[in-house]
């Protein structure tokens, strides 16, 4: 009995990924979430959690950012990236992050029960509209890099960079994990070795570089 995590701050299309859910896999159990600490919090309390539908630009989550931090402390877990944004570039990036799949949300309900049913079978899935035009994107090198780099930090230590991000002291991180702040420093000087930065300010930075404009707030 697969179990689905909705991730998206919109009720409606909450509600319409809900239904195709229940439409594409019997008995299907279904949770939702829609700030991404709710994601994380239910993924850490419910490690059977199979599947989560992420949106993009929910609250807390800055483009890629919470793609690789689900990626980094669930690794067994898929992720299919939900978007207005069908950038073909942008579809790229999230698969090299280690996204299952990309379902824009202008997406009909056959496309999100087809999407449900192949990732949950083990298939990456993207809509027929984008598939030839994500193929002839090419990897950047750069996103290649900095994917590897986030893989090789442990659970915790995305943890701590995630916490160094938003500007916490080790104090203040410390209490957050409940953990002794020395430990927060041993933390701090693998993620600084592991990512090739030499200090707070640039591992911040390494996060930076996964936020995405999100294109319902552009103003034109």
């Amino acid at each position: 009995m697969p179990v689905l995590l909705i991730a998206d701050d919109h009720p409606l299309f909450r509600a319409a990924l809900r239904q195709a859910a229940a439409d594409a896999v019997a008995d299907t159990q279904i949770r939702e979430a829609d700030r991404l600490d709710g994601v994380l919090a239910a993924l850490d309390a419910e490690p059977g959690i199979d599947l989560v539908l992420l949106d993009l630009h929910m609250p807390g989550n800055h483009g890629l950012a919470g793609l690789a931090a689900i990626r980094a402390q669930h690794p067994g877990v898929a992720v299919v990236v939900v978007s207005a944004n069908d950038d073909p570039r942008v579809v790229r990036r999230a698969l090299d992050h280690g996204a299952a799949g990309y379902l824009p949300k202008s997406a009909g309900l056959d496309e999100l029960r087809d999407a449900i049913r192949a990732v949950l079978a083990c298939e990456q899935w993207l809509p027929a509209m984008l598939r030839a035009a994500v193929a002839r994107t090419q990897s950047s090198s750069a996103d290649a890099d900095l994917a590897a780099r986030l893989a090789s930090l442990s659970p915790q230590q995305f943890r701590v960079l995630t916490l160094v991000a938003q500007g916490l002291l080790n104090k203040q991180i410390a209490d957050r994990l409940d953990v002794q702040e020395r430990t927060v420093k041993a933390h701090l000087s693998a993620i600084f070795e592991r990512l090739g930065v030499r200090n707070r300010t640039q591992a911040s930075v390494v996060l930076r570089e996964l936020e995405l404009t999100d294109p319902a707030r552009q103003i034109d």
